[in-house]
């Protein structure tokens, strides 16, 4: 058995097809087909039931299938350390950033980081954290800034940056404007302009609004801090925002009112992929990140 039988044999459970396969992989149906046979032939086993009409994995072959994936797991893993010890400061990183994350702390950290290592890329996704995380156990992202660390998931590390409470922003001519302070409840009968559905800050103030006893009027969403602020100032709603935000919003028409009861804050922090093996790059991003929270 070798790993070119085990890659062949993946690539036709994956597509149910030896002609499918063939052209994924770039080799000829036969050679596929022979090294099936010869790996049938040496488990003692057939790992597909072949029939006129379609091909299907028989219970060995599932069975086969599950290790056979973490074998071509563990020789990708192996080939990319072999890289990295060739080539110890080149490469990239992918890193999925939600829009409300905050610039002077990424900022830093990535102008620190491209000092000691100026030829490794960063490549960088805006999107929701719910999107990063799912990015990120796809393999699809090596890191991955989220903004919400209390959902717990059993393939992904994380550690926490900051946590920074909420604010309600509202325009100055509004009833709450001249308020030191105010509850959550007393947001019932407003309308709402918040972070979409794919935001992980959007769940978190649905939740709270509704252990408050009443669920939001939403009269917007959108992925855009700039285009929320905007509409608050145009009196279309009332918007919450973290409060390193509130403070550093320009408009002279817009209040900011913190709550009494500080329930909601935005978690920032950072997640990777849990067992999967990381560059050297990556590996340095993330160290650099520990250090940059001690501070």
């Amino acid at each position: 058995m070798d790993i070119r039988q085990i890659e062949y044999f993946s690539e036709v459970a994956k597509h149910l097809s030896f002609t499918k396969a063939a052209s994924t992989l770039h080799v000829s149906q036969p050679s596929i087909s022979k090294a099936i046979q010869n790996l049938e032939a040496e488990l003692g086993v057939p790992l597909f039931y072949r029939s006129s009409k379609q091909l299907e994995l028989t219970d060995a072959g599932r069975a086969v299938l599950v290790n056979a994936q973490h074998v071509l797991e563990a020789f990708k893993n192996l080939r990319s350390e072999l890289t990295d010890i060739m080539e110890l400061k080149k490469g990239q990183i992918r890193i999925g950033i939600p829009p409300i994350v905050g610039s002077e702390f990424f900022s830093k950290l990535v102008s620190q980081y491209k000092e000691q290592y100026p030829y490794i890329e960063l490549i960088l996704t805006e999107v929701g954290s719910k999107k990063i995380r799912a990015g990120v156990e796809a393999g699809e992202l090596d890191i991955g800034l989220i903004c919400n660390l209390s959902v717990a998931n059993e393939n992904l590390e994380a550690i926490g940056i900051l946590k920074d409470p909420l604010m309600l922003i509202v325009h100055r001519d509004h009833p709450l404007a001249n308020r030191p302070s105010v509850h959550l409840t007393e947001l019932e009968k407003e309308s709402f302009i918040i972070y979409r559905n794919d935001f992980t800050l959007y769940d978190r103030i649905i939740d709270e609004c509704s252990k408050s006893g009443f669920f939001p009027t939403i009269a917007c969403e959108t992925s855009q801090k700039d285009l929320i602020i905007e509409m608050v100032a145009a009196k279309l709603g009332i918007a919450l925002l973290p409060k390193r935000i509130c403070e550093k919003i320009q408009y002279d028409t817009i209040v900011s009112v913190p709550f009494k009861e500080e329930k909601i804050f935005l978690e920032l922090g950072m997640t990777w992929k849990k067992n999967k093996y990381l560059s050297f790059a990556v590996k340095e991003f993330i160290n650099l990140a520990h250090d940059f929270i001690k501070q």
